[in-house]
């Protein structure tokens, strides 16, 4: 019996010293526990406040950064806005200069119109009177040609056949216009000295009627000229001299 509560009094001392030692060892881990945990603190606290203060720093950069993209942002939208102002301008100047051409142009299709239309006015007026004028010739023509007819050609005082000859002087313009030879009319006063009429002078003769011609070389001249009088009042006599266009001289 003692040696069973000796027993139990050793192993009860026994497990007091394992529960001393293992207390012991707890603490001692307890301690390396919140040693580590002090240093792991300590390290999460200065890992913080360095986190913190790349946080900070990087917050700062950041905001820097918008506010550099927000000053070149407002830059770029003043210099896009001042470009389009310059582009707007320089459009308006564009459509400004374009409709001056364009109503440069107007105007002057306007004005080409009108003296299109001016010069149609004139065209149709001149093909009128080219009509009137071509009229008036047919007309003058057949009033020539009929005049004409009614003249007739006689023997002069030398005995060389006479041209036509006129009696007044619508018929005298009738001759001019056939172009066959020239002619000069004259109104002399009664005289006894000769008168001038063209390039030769006249002495008037009372044995000639009118209507008669007087025939008369000058120099060396082949074709005679030609006086006829047409008309014999108190103190005046009118007629006309007949002259050769060409004059051919004799041998």
């Amino acid at each position: 019996m003692l040696v069973l509560v000796i027993l139990l009094i050793a192993a009860t001392g026994y497990l007091f010293y394992l529960v001393s030692q293992t207390r012991a060892e707890l603490t001692q881990v307890r301690d390396q526990l919140l040693d580590e945990i002090s240093k792991i603190h300590e390290t999460t606290a200065v890992t913080t406040q360095t986190s913190r203060r790349s946080v900070d720093s990087l917050k700062t950069e950041v905001d820097a950064a918008r506010r550099q993209a927000s000053q070149l942002a407002g830059q770029a939208t003043v210099d896009a806005e001042k470009h389009a102002d310059e582009l707007a301008a320089n459009l308006q100047k564009v459509q400004q200069e374009q409709a001056q051409r364009v109503t440069a142009v107007s105007t002057e299709v306007g004005q080409v119109k009108e003296q299109a239309a001016t010069a149609n006015t004139r065209i149709g007026e001149v093909s009128t009177d080219v009509g009137n004028v071509k009229s008036d010739v047919a007309a003058t023509r057949a009033e020539l040609e009929k005049t004409i007819a009614t003249l007739k050609a006689t023997q002069g005082d030398l005995g060389v056949q006479s041209g036509l000859i006129a009696t007044n002087g619508k018929e005298l313009a009738a001759l001019r216009a056939l172009g066959e030879r020239n002619y000069t009319e004259f109104k002399l006063a009664k005289t006894k000295a000769p008168q001038k009429v063209g390039d030769i002078a006249v002495l008037l003769e009372k044995d000639k009627t009118i209507n008669e011609p007087v025939q008369f070389l000058l120099s060396k001249a082949t074709q005679p000229y030609e006086l006829v009088v047409n008309d014999i009042k108190k103190d005046l006599i009118s007629g006309y001299v007949s002259a050769p266009k060409v004059q051919q001289t004799r041998n």
